[in-house]
């Protein structure tokens, strides 16, 4: 990457230290262009004193929430005060003179960001990593409780198609899109009429391999895993059905792990006995998690990627994922896992638990392909994006 074709980036993250999606592609972004030594400004929330800092090309601003900050997830909140800090943050774009500014969403910091980029005449990218109209409807039970089953549907897919536009109107104003999947690029591009580029993600391989597995002696459980936020939007509900459902087909020898927290957890905890809940893992705890695994299970129908199916994968453990958002482009349907409708999770799980040398193929075909998907490659593909908008 020739340093007189490498733009200058200001990127201006909804999350970072947080466990999903975002944050995860964010703190791999800040390494490679530590990596590649590339001029690059993040701007993030955060508690670093003193808030700037310089390493090399990297210039990092991390800007506190305050008082009026409140929470919209377990890990995640919202500073209806964060404008406080524009004073700092025009300061510190001046002076790195950023070509491009970067948002990955309506977060307070993305919003920010767009206001400014506007205010300075500065080409904006965008990069969606979060299904928010599926979100919001899937989160709307509250409302849909109250009408009768056709007219519930009718309101859901109102509340769906309503949150897709005004998100398609927010998106639209960037020059240039990034999605991390194909089906979604397109549908983004329908919405705001802007060109959409992949910006999939990576795996460390080595982080993520089966040479972490490091089962008790004498435990020969058949360990079906969930790796993720416990929450509606998650379809995690189904993971008791499987349990069920396997049960009744004579199935006993199996458990599962659970890693990850979120408002569904107390429900799990109720309607999968058994099970054992590891809470939020993270470096080597997280590495064998996955790697005593032996199948796993992600009911989810609103994720735009699925960066845990493809460290499951990495870990040597095939994947039922359903045939919804990101999911399906990293499973083989039959080779390193099943893509299933969820009525056919449990007969997915029950042919891989009955056949061995089904298990072990699968396995052998999931590593290899954890080995072939590099974070640089999806970066590279990010800057190439990059250089259409300059």
């Amino acid at each position: 990457m020739a340093a007189s074709l490498t733009p200058r980036i200001a990127y201006f993250p909804d999350s970072f230290y947080e466990i999903n999606g975002v944050a995860h592609t964010s703190r791999q972004f800040e390494a490679f262009v530590r990596k590649r030594n590339l001029p690059f400004l993040m701007i993030r929330a955060g508690r670093r004193n003193p808030p700037l800092s310089v390493e090399g090309n990297l210039t990092t601003l991390e800007l506190p929430r305050g008082s009026f900050a409140f929470a919209l997830e377990k890990d995640l909140t919202w500073d209806a005060g964060y404008a406080r800090h524009l004073p700092l943050i025009l300061r510190t774009l001046r002076k790195f003179r950023p070509d491009i500014i970067h948002i990955t969403g309506p977060s307070e910091n993305g919003m920010l960001a767009v206001i400014i980029a506007n205010h300075l005449h500065m080409p904006l990218a965008a990069s969606w990593h979060t299904n928010v109209h599926e979100y919001a409807a899937s989160r709307a039970d509250w409302l849909l409780r109250h009408f009768r089953d056709g007219r519930r549907e009718q309101v859901a897919e109102w509340i769906e198609h309503s949150a897709l536009y005004f998100s398609g109107r927010f998106y639209s104003i960037a020059k240039i899109l990034f999605a991390p999947n194909s089906g979604l690029c397109r549908l983004l591009e329908k919405e705001t009429g802007r060109p959409c580029f992949l910006m999939q993600r990576g795996v460390d391989a080595s982080a993520f391999s089966p040479a972490w597995r490091q089962r008790r002696l004498g435990d020969n459980a058949f360990i079906l895993g969930f790796v993720g936020r416990l929450s509606v939007e998650k379809n995690v509900a189904l993971l008791a059905q499987v349990q069920e459902e396997l049960k009744a087909r004579g199935f006993t020898n199996f458990r599962f792990l659970i890693v990850g927290h979120g408002a569904e957890e107390a429900w799990l905890r109720e309607h999968l006995p058994g099970a054992e809940f590891a809470g939020v893992l993270r470096g080597e705890a997280l590495s064998r998690a996955y790697a005593n695994m032996d199948l796993f299970v992600f009911p989810s129908h609103t994720d735009t990627f699925g960066n845990v199916v493809l460290e499951a994968l990495a870990s040597g453990v095939p994947a039922i994922v359903t045939p919804d958002g990101g999911p399906p482009s990293i499973v083989r349907d039959g080779e390193t896992g099943f893509i299933a409708r969820d009525e056919d999770f449990a007969s997915a799980a029950a042919r891989v638990i009955s056949d061995p040398a089904l298990h072990a193929n699968m396995r052998q075909a999931a590593r290899s392909d954890g080995l072939s998907a590099s974070w640089d490659s999806v970066f590279e593909a990010v800057y190439d994006g990059y250089r259409t908008i300059l």
